[in-house]
């Protein structure tokens, strides 16, 4: 189970190195389904833009948080309710593929559903949270705080999650990662017995296959960086970490903490690098891969934060550039 933005791909590009990953997975037998929260685009939309960055997809193989809200809400009201919808065309596609009957802020609604979409109006986010205090039944795609973007990282639908949630007092229902619903949609639907999810964010992703108790990868091509895997809680933390892709092909070993003190309250060595924490600020030598770097950062921050109850100081240090990135993009 494959996130999308930040994993295979970031705005209209593909992640460097992703298409070939992807392809020599499928190669080796594994089935792929891609998993996103981002609510905005049909599954076909989706299935089009993994075609142009050069990763087949199928729309079944596909699904959507706003597929996963659609199924919430059919499950809870049935087919031919009325649903007061702000988003986008994704989430008014997944409401008709449910039977559910997508309607307007001002019309008649047995529950409202809420997405990402770059275009809904102000006005329209007024009128919507305003029945929502009043007590109509709630439910949100997903509550990620940032979206990858060309221009950088961006706020996402979590933001106007936590809006509505603070001026109606009312908490939804939420169907993405790392509730349950989208991920059990998906295993639902490729029949997996050995799933593993893979995705770019701790919050969602990574604590979302957790709470479906499948493995996790975390591959450092979106939003998560030194800072937020150093501060990485135990319950939330991966069971793999890769620099990218490429780490569905390789062994993934165990890295185990290394000897602290005199300072030193975090220490791991694995594949030619040397991590460790002293005084608080981690530092990195020695050479070898991309992926390896992470891993050894990763135990050895978590190591200090497990002693210290802190984060290390992450600043000092910076990560080797992937192979797959030195070369050409998927485009």
């Amino acid at each position: 189970m494959l996130d999308l933005d930040g994993v295979v791909y970031v705005g209209r590009a593909g992640v460097p190195g992703a298409a070939a990953y992807l392809g020599e997975a499928r190669e080796r037998g594994a089935r792929l389904a891609f998993v996103t929260n981002n609510a905005s685009r049909p599954p076909s939309t989706v299935a089009a833009h993994l075609a142009e960055v050069g990763v087949p997809a199928e729309e079944a193989d596909v699904v959507t948080s706003a597929q996963a809200a659609a199924r919430v809400l059919r499950e809870r009201y049935g087919a031919g309710a009325r649903v007061l919808a702000l988003g986008a065309e994704g989430l008014l596609e997944a409401l008709a593929a449910e039977e559910l009957v997508p309607v307007g802020v001002e019309d008649d609604a047995d529950a409202a559903v809420t997405g990402y979409g770059p275009d809904v109006l102000w006005r329209d986010i007024m009128a919507a949270s305003v029945r929502i205090r009043d007590g109509l039944p709630w439910v949100a795609s997903n509550t990620d705080h940032t979206i990858p973007t060309p221009m950088g990282v961006a706020p996402g639908h979590g933001v106007l999650v936590d809006m509505v949630r603070r001026f109606t007092g009312v908490t939804p229902t939420v169907a993405g990662k790392p509730e349950r619903p989208l991920l059990d949609t998906t295993t639902d639907r490729c029949g997996a017995t050995r799933a593993l999810m893979v995705g770019d964010r701790i919050d969602t992703d990574i604590v979302g296959g957790r709470a479906v108790g499948v493995p996790t990868l975390l591959v450092m091509t979106g939003v998560t960086g030194a800072p937020e895997l150093a501060a990485c809680p135990a319950e939330e933390r991966p069971t793999y970490v890769a620099a990218d892709l490429g780490g569905l092909l390789e062994p993934q070993p165990a890295v185990a903490p290394g000897a602290t003190g005199d300072g030193v309250t975090g220490r791991a060595d694995t594949g030619g690098w040397s991590a460790a924490v002293h005084d608080g600020v981690l530092r990195v030598d020695g050479e070898g891969s991309a992926s390896d770097w992470w891993r050894a950062v990763a135990v050895a921050c978590w190591q200090h934060l497990d002693a210290t109850g802190t984060a290390a100081d992450t600043t000092a240090v910076h990560s080797p550039v992937a192979p797959s990135a030195a070369g050409t993009t998927d485009r």
